[in-house]
């Protein structure tokens, strides 16, 4: 997987505009991050399928909108499998008054800049993980 940012679904379609821009973006993060790419594999799937794979393999029995797998060494091109509940976002989305479209680029963003090395466990690490999602975000919309 070179350099690919891919998107699939498992048992939820997106109805995402820009889609191609999207992963193109994505590409851009990392080049931005300064972190070398190597292929990305977005999953989209349901509030149940996500729950089954948190339960599995992270031992967490509760809902998510995301859960990233990074795959490479350290120091290789980055490697992951990413999985987001469409049916999360969607909910996230009018708990906080944005658009569903706003909000899964959130998340699509997040995903790519935890594999960049940001965290979101302590508060200051919230902090910066948002600053950058919102930079992001506003860097994308600013192209169309």
């Amino acid at each position: 997987m070179m350099n690919s940012i891919t998107f699939r679904y498992a048992d939820r379609q997106l109805n995402l505009p820009n889609k191609t821009a999207t992963r193109v973006f994505v590409g851009t993060i990392f080049k931005k991050e300064k972190k070398k790419l190597g292929g990305i594999n977005y999953v989209f799937c349901s509030d149940e399928y996500l729950l089954t794979i948190n339960r599995s393999f992270l031992q967490h029995d509760y809902y998510t909108d995301i859960i990233t797998f990074g795959l490479s060494e350290p120091g290789e091109p980055v490697e992951a499998e990413i999985y987001i509940s469409v049916d999360r976002v969607k909910d996230n989305a009018k708990q906080l008054g944005v658009s569903f479209k706003d909000e899964m680029l959130r998340v699509i963003f997040h995903g790519a800049l935890h594999l960049c090395g940001y965290k979101d466990k302590r508060k200051a690490d919230i902090t910066q993980m948002r600053t950058k999602e919102d930079f992001y975000l506003r860097k994308f919309s600013s192209q169309f």
